[in-house]
C-alpha cells in the first residue's frame, strides 16, 4: 500500500510540475503585471540543472546496464540494490532517478522556450 501511495504522489507532483510549466509557456512574452515572463531557473541555475540532469541520466543508464543502483535516501547510505536480490527497491530507486531526469529536462525545456521567445 505504501508503494502505491509513493507512485501516486510522484505522478501527482509530476502533473503539477507539468501544469506550472505549461502556464509559464502560455503566458506569452509578458505576464499579468506587464512584466517579462521569468523562466523557472536563471543562467547559473540552468547550468546546475543541466549538470545534475546529466549526472542522474548517467546513473540511470549505469543502473540499467549493471542492474544495480545505490540507495537514494539518507537512511540507507552506501547500500546497493541489485535487480536479482532487491527488485522492488531497485525499481523504486530507478523510477525516482528517471523521474528526476525528466523533471530537470522539462525545466530546461521551459527555460529555453522562454529565453528564445521573440
Amino acid at each position: 500500500m505504501l508503494t502505491l501511495v509513493y507512485y501516486a504522489l510522484m505522478l501527482l507532483v509530476g502533473y503539477f510540475f507539468y501544469r506550472y510549466g505549461q502556464r509559464l509557456l502560455n503566458q506569452g512574452l509578458r505576464g499579468e503585471n506587464d512584466e517579462f515572463t521569468k523562466p523557472p531557473v536563471g543562467p547559473i541555475g540552468f547550468l546546475l540543472v543541466a549538470g545534475l540532469g546529466c549526472y542522474l541520466l548517467f546513473e540511470a543508464l549505469r543502473a540499467v546496464v549493471l542492474r544495480e543502483i545505490p540507495c537514494v535516501g539518507k537512511g540507507c547510505t552506501g547500500q546497493v540494490y541489485t535487480l536479482a536480490e532487491h527488485s522492488g527497491q531497485y525499481w523504486a530507486n530507478l523510477f525516482f532517478v528517471v523521474w528526476m531526469v525528466l523533471a530537470l529536462g522539462y525545466t530546461m525545456y521551459v527555460t529555453i522556450k522562454i529565453w528564445t521567445r521573440g
